[in-house]
């Protein structure tokens, strides 16, 4: 593959000897694909260099490719380059939370097995965010959206009359009649749910019209990385766009805050006048600043990330399909969106996904195909089980207090590892606990009361074996232990106490920017990776106008 797409060995002599790069880009996820593309835009003539700690895995997104790939989502597919502490993993402070989900280390990183949901958060869902900031992110959402190719649910088959919808329902699930039954009901009856204060169709990075006529495509980075090596600038032959795979970053090597080499597992890499841009996740840039800058204020010392509950549903086809419009396989997707008792401190949402399949085994592949969020979607159990059902599976995300200091980011003297020496503590607060208990409450109002009319049963077991009953899972049912959308380890601010600056720069360092996650200075429950991409895009057109 290196001979093909990435450098040989050859190449990455000639990477660390003899070329010259304006920008090393750490990470081939979103944010380096949004930085680099958005820098060649602005800078035509850039010399980029991104440096992937993995192999290659996954060409595209696993829902667009055969049906085994499903085996590649999970635990086997992350890594987790921190220790936790003990007081998390054995739950001596009680709780629910016992783990943080990994990355993936591979090319192009989480982006081939992400759930793609990309909601723009409101003014006041950035609550405790820079005014600047936030104004930064709205003036890239519309660019983000169309690098990621978001459409909204009910887009993806708008237009389509009764007959068409026959004919694509032949070929793949339609989002119909469905969508538009759930959407309809949330916009009527929502709110009227204590803390919600809005839904919508759920906005999923999907849209496949700009590539190859396919009409749902889940994104991923890959192959558009791929498509920027092959490209030069008109009139520019000296750009380029070169990726180094299998290159752990293990040390930056820095000078009076000058970042000037990168130790990495394939050798010392000098920087030249190169800006290092951090494109990695959240908590391993955490990590290596600590190591690199140790007098940086407050590096992990605030962290978030968001807490789920996960409750899977049924409603009679009947209550919610009373003239027989469902064709055979529908699917909707939609966003709702919630706080608890203070306000914007404790936010949540509901990622509501709805299936209804009249032949469940027959559907297995072209369903996954279609899914909505393959992290939370029914069980082939709980569809054969569900003959004359609408299932609803209900991915609840909350938001962990910022401000609890029981949570952190913090060297592990244990560990002699530098890509490794981290520790991570989170130990939820009465904060957390009113906000799950609201989002739980918010969840089982919707299903109850604005979707259903009380003849709702819910799934209890493991999704490949259980049974449904009209009574609601317990807690220890439906809260997971694990965290996912890890944030704010080196947040932003113009406060002196804020790691990073509003250009995004490491404070403590004069080439080293910062992309992703780790930025946010308040965590908000809404899923982060449409704003991570509008701020990288912000960041390169910063550095564009500071040559």
């Amino acid at each position: 593959m290196n001979h093909v797409f990435f450098l040989s060995n050859a190449g990455w002599k000639a990477a660390r000897e003899t070329n010259v790069y304006d920008y090393v880009i750490v990470g081939s996820g979103f944010c380096a694909l949004a930085f680099a593309e958005r820098m060649l835009k602005n800078r035509p003539a850039s010399r980029i260099l991104i440096l992937e700690r993995g192999s290659f895995f996954l060409p595209e997104h696993f829902q667009n490719l055969p049906l085994p790939y499903k085996d590649t989502l999970g635990g086997l597919s992350e890594t987790f380059p921190w220790t936790l502490s003990a007081t998390t993993a054995e739950g001596l402070d009680g709780g629910y939370i016992r783990w943080q989900h990994g990355m993936v280390p591979f090319f192009g990183g989480r982006s081939t097995l992400w759930s793609a949901w990309c909601p723009r958060p409101t003014v006041q869902e950035m609550d405790g965010w820079p005014a600047e900031t936030i104004r930064a992110a709205y003036e890239n959402f519309a660019s983000a959206e169309r690098l990621l190719r978001v459409q909204p649910a009910d887009k993806i088959d708008e237009g389509q009359d009764a007959a068409q919808r026959r004919l694509i329902a032949a070929t793949r699930p339609v989002y119909g009649e469905l969508q538009n039954r759930v959407q309809g009901l949330l916009a009527q009856g929502a709110t009227s749910v204590p803390g919600i204060y809005r839904s919508e169709a759920a906005p999923l990075a999907s849209a496949g019209e700009q590539v190859d006529g396919i009409d749902f495509q889940k994104f991923s980075t890959p192959g558009e990385l791929l498509m920027l090596t092959g490209e030069r600038g008109d009139g520019h032959p000296e750009s380029r766009v070169d990726i180094a795979t299998e290159c752990v970053v293990e040390h930056i090597v820095q000078q009076n805050g000058t970042a000037t080499a990168l130790q990495t597992s394939r050798g010392v890499l000098p920087l030249g006048n190169a800006k290092l841009i951090l494109a990695m996740g959240t908590l391993p840039p955490a990590t290596l600043v600590r190591n690199a800058f140790p007098d940086t204020a407050n590096v992990g010392e605030r962290f978030s990330a968001h807490f789920i509950t996960s409750i899977v549903a049924r409603v009679p086809k009947e209550e919610l399909d009373p003239h027989g419009k469902f064709g055979d396989l529908e699917m909707s997707a939609c966003y709702v969106a919630g706080t608890g008792p203070q306000g914007y401190s404790q936010q949540y949402h509901i990622q509501l996904s709805a299936l209804w399949d009249r032949h469940p085994v027959k559907n297995s592949g072209t369903a996954l195909r279609y899914m909505p969020d393959v992290v939370a979607t029914a069980s082939m159990a709980q569809l054969l089980s569900s003959e004359g059902y609408v299932v609803f599976v209900c991915a609840v995300l909350g938001e962990l207090d910022y401000r609890n200091d029981k949570n952190w980011f913090r060297r592990n003297e244990q560990d002699d590892d530098p890509t490794t020496n981290s520790l991570l503590q989170v130990v939820e607060n009465k904060s957390d606990e009113e906000t799950w208990d609201a989002m739980d409450e918010g969840a089982f109002g919707i299903l109850e009361k604005v979707l259903s009319s009380g003849h709702i049963q819910y799934w209890h077991g493991s999704p490949d074996e259980g049974e449904w009953t009209t009574v609601r899972p317990s807690r220890d049912e439906r809260r997971v232990p694990a965290l996912v959308h890890e944030s704010s380890t080196l947040h932003l601010g113009r406060e002196a106490s804020a790691p990073v600056d509003l250009d995004y720069r490491l404070k403590a360092a004069a080439n080293v920017y910062v992309t992703g996650g780790g930025l946010w200075p308040q965590g908000g429950s809404w899923n982060p990776t449409m704003t991570m991409v509008a701020l990288a895009q912000d960041l390169a057109d910063k550095l564009s106008a500071a040559k």
